[in-house]
């Protein structure tokens, strides 16, 4: 008798467990699209951080651009919550040889207010330029 009820606290304890912890959680990608080359640019260092309530940022994700020109996870989903979220790209990092970029950095600033989305915020990027959007 005391194993059921040992196995059965084992079971309700992790049923509360389970539901304490979020399913899903929003995850955020990224991809640079070099209309120069018309390819991804690999080897980008990128931040994502998180606007605190005071107006400051928290790094929650770091990646660097693969090959193809893509992070296609900036953080732990379970950080990624509802709120004001910005990426940071490092253009001039890509190499000691690369010439100096116009734009040496690129920040994106957006709003996450689905929590269990995916939110994929691609740049496209020219010798003096760049546009974005939210892709799929």
């Amino acid at each position: 008798m005391p194993i059921k009820i040992l196995a059965a606290s084992l079971a309700l304890g992790l049923a509360v467990a389970a539901v304490a912890t979020p399913a899903t959680a929003a995850e955020v990608s990224t991809h640079i699209l070099d209309l120069s080359r018309g390819t991804g640019r690999g080897g980008v260092p990128v931040t994502l951080a998180r606007q605190a309530p005071d107006g400051g940022w928290t790094i929650v994700g770091r990646g660097t651009t693969d090959a193809e020109g893509r992070v296609r996870q900036l953080g732990e989903p379970r950080a990624i919550g509802a709120g004001i979220y910005r990426l940071q790209f490092d253009m001039a990092g890509r190499s000691a040889t690369a010439a100096a970029p116009f734009f040496p950095e690129i920040i994106l600033t957006f709003r996450v207010t689905d929590a269990a989305a995916h939110y994929h915020v691609p740049v496209v990027v020219s010798p003096y330029g760049y546009s974005t959007y939210r892709g799929s």
